[in-house]
Formats: structure tokens, C-alpha cells, sequence
């Protein structure tokens, strides 16, 4: 009886033994197929909804947008779109809504959602047309500086990226005495300068005529480093974005005024002041017959100029040509390139935009 009980044991346990191993077996080969079809699916690109043409003007098109390039969707149903920014450490692209007066923020891997509340307005009443954000920039420590149209002012950020809060620090809300009309677009130079654009559309309707309008011109000014506020030019009638050249010795600037739309370089001077202002082109023709006004701009690595225009974003050579157009049969109003300018993404009425670049 022993004898014969412990032969049954041991059968029992080369049966069971052999179910566990074939159970381990089993279990490993799931588990790297999971894996393997983890990583296919980490491989496979979202697709996304693709709108509107690119027109090639010349055949330096091609060495900057791809010839099968497209025009992708990231993202729709914001009021009125701008002032898109490419964080690099984060993967992320912020944009403003003006007129909701929130900032939201893209990524591929979380996709698209407010990022902050009371972005550009933190009163309690305002009678401003657009009270939200505008331009957006990192300052030389990664902190968010901000256009804010409601509250008339270019401001920093105090909390971290990680963890934004409607808390800010004033950089410039006055010249000479007088409030800004409402700062939109801003860029810095390699000295640690920031120039910044203020154009009456943040202020009521009326705008020109608003009576809480200080400051009779609309201004390109620069802040020091230390503190200072300086007028550059009074001489755009409507000043918007601004971009440099990449020797910094042009600032370009985009007029969005409908008697007189186009856009100007000026001469940047070694003493930081601006110099010869030449007009690129004036569009004022277009403006009613195609959707858009000239507006955001953005300069890539090799001097080609992306802007804002009737009908899309415009691209002029280093030499101020029109070589192409990217029309999204949207309301164009500002693009951003990623840290390595192989990506464009595009603001456009209510819509956040990609194209693939060259590079």
C-alpha cells in the first residue's frame, strides 16, 4: 500500500509538473507576442484628418516641404487660435486661445486639452475683444513668458511648467507712464533682449477709439535685460508678429492693417536699435478677397520666412521671394517650428495644424 501510494504520488507530480512547465511555456509565448505586438502598435503613427493644398511657387519648395507632405489635423474646436510654442524637453506644444482666454497643450502621447485658465486676463470684468494670451516664448530658463491681452502686459509665468498657475510676474505694462494697448506676439534676441509687438486688438470694439487707450501709436519696443522699455518704431500701423533673421541682423514685423497689410524688415543695428525699414510686400490688394491678414512669423535654421497671410501661411526665401503657400482653407494666424525645424505646426481659426518639413 505505501509502495503503491508513493508511485501514485510521484506520477501525480510528473503529471502536474510537466502541466506547470507546459503552463510557463505557454505563459512566455503570450507574454513576448504582447510584447511584440506592444511595440508594433508603439511603431504604427496616429493618423490624423487631413485638410487643405500646398503651392509650390519655385523649386526651393521642395527642398523645404517634402512633395508628399500634408497638412494634419492635431486638433480643432478652439475659438481663435494663436501664438503656438514648441516646448522641446516636454515633447508638448502650447497655443493660446484669445478669446477664451486659455492656454492648451498637444502632445502625441496625451493629446490635446487645457493646459491654463485665465491666461491673459485675471480681473474680474473687461470689455476687451480678445482678454486671453497671445505670444508665447521660454525665456532663457525654460520659464513661460506670455502676451496678455486682458491685462495689458508681457508677464512671466511663476510656477513650472509641470504644474502652471494663473500667478505672474510683470516684465512690462507701461511705457513712459502709459498702459500698453495689449502686447501679442514677442521673440528674444541672443542677448537676452525681448521684443514685443502692441497693436489695439485686445482693447474693446473700438479699439482706436476705446477710452481706455493710453498710448496714442501702436509700437515695436524692446525690454532689456535690466528692466528697461524701449520704443524701437512707431512707424507700423499695425504691428503684429515679429520674427528674427537668423544672424539677427533683420527683425522682420507683419503689419495687419487692412488700408496697409504687408511686411517689413528692419535693419538691427549693432546698438540694438532698428534702422532702414524695407517693405518685403504689401498685400493690401488681397485683403477681403482671400481669407487672413499678414500676422504671426517665424524664421527657420536656413533664413526661409513662414508667415502668416491672406489665404495661409506665406514662405519667402532668404532673399524675400515668394516661393510657396500653404493654405489650409482656414483663418492663418501664427506657426511654430520644433527644436530641430523638421516640424511646422500652424494655428488657424480654431484649428492646431502639423506639416513635416526637410530637414
Amino acid at each position: 500500500m505505501i509502495k503503491g501510494f508513493k508511485i501514485g504520488i510521484v506520477k501525480c507530480i510528473l503529471i502536474k509538473g510537466g502541466l506547470i512547465a507546459l503552463y510557463l511555456l505557454l505563459f512566455s509565448s503570450c507574454k513576448q507576442a504582447v510584447k511584440e505586438n506592444n511595440a508594433i502598435s508603439e511603431n504604427v503613427k496616429k493618423t490624423y484628418k487631413q485638410i487643405g493644398e500646398i503651392e509650390r511657387f519655385s523649386s526651393e519648395m521642395d527642398a523645404i516641404i517634402p512633395k508628399n507632405a500634408v497638412i494634419e489635423v492635431l486638433a480643432n474646436g478652439l475659438v481663435w487660435a494663436e501664438g503656438p510654442l514648441w516646448i522641446p524637453e516636454k515633447k508638448w506644444l502650447l497655443c493660446s486661445d484669445v478669446k477664451e482666454n486659455k492656454i492648451y497643450k498637444w502632445s502625441e502621447e496625451d493629446g490635446f486639452g487645457v493646459y491654463l485658465n485665465r491666461s491673459g486676463f485675471t480681473g474680474k470684468e473687461t470689455d476687451s475683444r480678445e482678454s486671453g494670451s497671445n505670444g508665447l516664448v521660454l525665456d532663457k530658463n525654460g520659464n513661460l513668458v506670455i502676451c496678455q491681452h486682458g491685462n495689458r502686459q508681457v508677464a512671466r509665468m511663476k510656477a513650472s511648467l509641470e504644474n502652471p498657475e494663473a500667478d505672474y510676474e510683470v516684465l512690462a505694462n507701461r511705457y513712459q507712464g502709459l498702459r500698453f494697448n495689449s502686447p501679442n506676439d514677442l521673440v528674444y534676441d541672443s542677448k537676452g533682449n525681448l521684443f514685443f509687438t502692441d497693436p489695439p486688438y485686445g482693447l474693446s470694439e473700438a479699439m482706436m477709439e476705446d477710452p481706455n487707450k493710453e498710448i496714442s501709436f501702436q509700437g515695436v519696443y524692446k525690454l532689456t535685460p535690466e528692466g528697461e522699455v524701449i520704443l524701437l518704431t512707431d512707424k507700423v500701423s499695425r504691428p503684429n508678429g515679429l520674427a528674427f533673421s537668423p544672424d539677427e541682423k533683420l527683425l522682420y514685423v507683419a503689419n495687419t492693417d487692412g488700408d496697409n497689410a504687408g511686411w517689413y524688415a528692419f535693419e538691427h543695428t549693432e546698438d540694438g536699435s532698428l534702422g532702414t525699414m524695407d517693405e518685403i510686400l504689401n498685400v493690401t490688394d488681397l485683403i477681403g478677397k482671400e481669407v487672413g491678414f499678414p500676422d504671426g512669423i517665424k524664421v527657420d535654421n536656413h533664413g526661409n520666412i513662414f508667415t502668416a497671410g491672406p489665404g495661409g501661411l506665406w514662405i519667402f526665401n532668404s532673399k524675400h521671394e515668394l516661393i510657396g503657400k500653404i493654405k489650409p482653407d482656414q483663418w492663418v494666424s501664427n506657426c511654430a517650428f520644433d527644436e530641430t525645424y523638421s516640424t511646422l505646426y500652424i494655428t488657424a481659426d480654431d484649428y492646431l495644424l502639423r506639416v513635416q518639413l526637410n530637414n
